[in-house]
């Protein structure tokens, strides 16, 4: 095989380093657990719902021969992730990659925001990318090829007067990520953000059923909203070798919602 043929070859599989992944019990967390298992990287799903975090991990081991772990962990509280963190190494046998995929919705307006609602939502979706990353650091080091995955969102940059705590903490998972990168990369870690569109996932299905029919979809340049699989390919290619080179930025995955002008 030639160096050009080597070169090129596919490393959607590499590193084979362990992977965390909050929120894994369901929807893009899901999603992005099946996608990895997929090529063999071991998983270790962490999730609010134990039951359903150990059904996910059963699933992958049953479904792809992997290593798997599911772990009933309540992201917002991180007194429990040293414990998780260590649960994850011993069945993994390493910890090479994270996706920070957990998440809740604010769906009660600036009306609705209140100092614990807030804290919440904060706590959610943009403290633990500062404070697992950290926790994680010497995994990382240890395990050439280590990456990271956290989700945003398009309302980051839209904004959105429905959800403004959600919106908010999206926002910050944009700017930390670029942070954490210029830290990480002295280290040869990399981290980027994805912002995912319009995903039928279980979050968003009441709000599909609540809206008329092609409410979504008309601003979409695609004509459709995406499911969640289109979500996990682009976690599983930026924790890969493939994106060898790429830290600190923003993926967008929306069909083309951001940029559309219908209406």
């Amino acid at each position: 095989m030639s160096s050009l043929s080597s070169a090129l070859k596919p490393l959607l599989s590499s590193p084979a380093t362990g992977v965390i992944v909050t929120g894994g019990a369901s929807g893009l967390g899901l999603a992005s657990a099946r996608a990895l298992a997929a090529v063999g990287r071991p998983l270790s799903v962490w999730d609010i719902n134990e039951a359903k975090a150990l059904a996910a991990a059963a699933e992958l081991r049953a479904e792809h021969g992997v290593a798997s772990i599911g772990i009933g962990m309540d992201i917002a509280d991180p007194a429990g992730y040293a414990n998780a963190i260590a649960r994850s190494r011993e069945a993994m046998g390493s910890i090479g990659g994270l996706v920070h995929a957990a998440g809740i919705v604010d769906i009660e307006s600036l009306e609705g925001v209140t100092p614990e609602s807030w804290d919440r939502g904060i706590n959610i979706h943009l403290r633990p990318v500062a404070l697992l990353v950290k926790g994680l650091l010497g995994d990382f080091k240890a395990h050439p090829g280590s990456a990271i995955v956290a989700f945003a969102s398009i309302n980051a940059t839209l904004g959105n007067a429905v959800n403004p705590i959600y919106t908010a903490a999206k926002g910050g998972v944009l700017s930390l990520v670029r942070s954490l990168a210029d830290r990480l990369g002295h280290d040869g870690i990399r981290i980027n953000s994805i912002s995912p569109g319009q995903i039928l996932t279980p979050m968003l299905q009441p709000s599909v059923d609540a809206l008329p029919k092609g409410f979504y979809e008309k601003r979409i340049l695609l004509g459709r909203m995406g499911v969640p699989e289109e979500i996990g390919r682009v976690v599983r290619f930026l924790l890969s070798d493939e994106a060898s080179y790429i830290t600190a930025a923003e993926f967008v995955v929306d069909g083309g919602n951001i940029s559309s002008q219908r209406s």
